[in-house]
């Protein structure tokens, strides 16, 4: 495995990422090093190949922004928009995320061993997230499709808007949003949790663990509701 160090302390961001966006074919299976982010923003974005890469340290803003094929560890926190906007591969952070984490991604895992921020998962359209620890308000905001572990407790308005993802939580929500409720576990839900803990790393019992997602009442305009939902 080809093996590479980049120290931004030297080399500027933009060097970095343009040899990151580089033929997937060379940089397929390669181990990349980033030394001294100090919270760069936009590191690692827009990625392409198989390519491993770790962040010794904080990431910015957008950190694995646009995700696709690549995995990239983060030993430190990530600012905002982690994982925005993925489509597949892996973004690992070992700290806590900042707000909107994993936005709109379409595919992928993210995983945030601390705690998230408001809006994790907004507007998630395909993409798993596990997070270790807490989310904050509004996490799950109109989350399309995908799914959600969260093994500490969650903000107001959880689920807010949801229509087809399905949110997992082991603790408790300060409320839930609009159109929002829980339902029972199966378990096919049981397995899912199971196997995404397990892809990220964390060990706790699936059966802790609620079900939240849709009452779709909201998918219809219903006139007689005078906007009360």
């Amino acid at each position: 495995m080809k093996k590479l160090t980049f120290d931004l302390a030297q080399t500027p961001l933009r060097e970095v990422n343009q040899y990151l966006h580089g033929a997937a074919d060379a940089l397929s299976g390669q181990q990349i090093d980033i030394l001294n982010p100090d919270g760069a923003h936009n590191v690692a974005v827009g990625l392409n190949a198989p390519v491993n890469i770790t962040v010794h340290g904080h990431a910015g803003y957008y950190a694995g922004g646009m995700n696709k094929l690549a995995s990239v560890l983060i030993e430190g926190s990530a600012g905002t928009g982690v994982a925005e906007n993925m489509m597949s591969g892996t973004v690992h952070v070992k700290g806590f995320a900042s707000n909107g984490a994993g936005a709109t991604a379409r595919g992928g895992l993210l995983v945030i061993e601390g705690d998230a921020g408001l809006r994790c998962g907004i507007s998630l359209k395909g993409g798993d997230i596990v997070v270790g620890g807490s989310v904050g308000s509004f996490s799950g905001f109109m989350a399309q499709a995908g799914r959600m572990v969260i093994c500490g407790n969650a903000g107001h308005a959880l689920g807010d808007s949801i229509y087809e993802a399905v949110i997992y939580l082991q603790g408790e929500a300060a409320s839930l949003g609009a159109d929002a409720q829980f339902e029972p576990m199966t378990d096919a839900d049981l397995a899912t949790v199971a196997e995404l803990l397990a892809a990220a790393g964390l060990q706790h019992d699936p059966q802790h663990f609620k079900r939240l997602a849709s009452a779709r009442k909201l998918y219809h305009w219903n006139a007689d509701a005078n906007q009360e939902y």
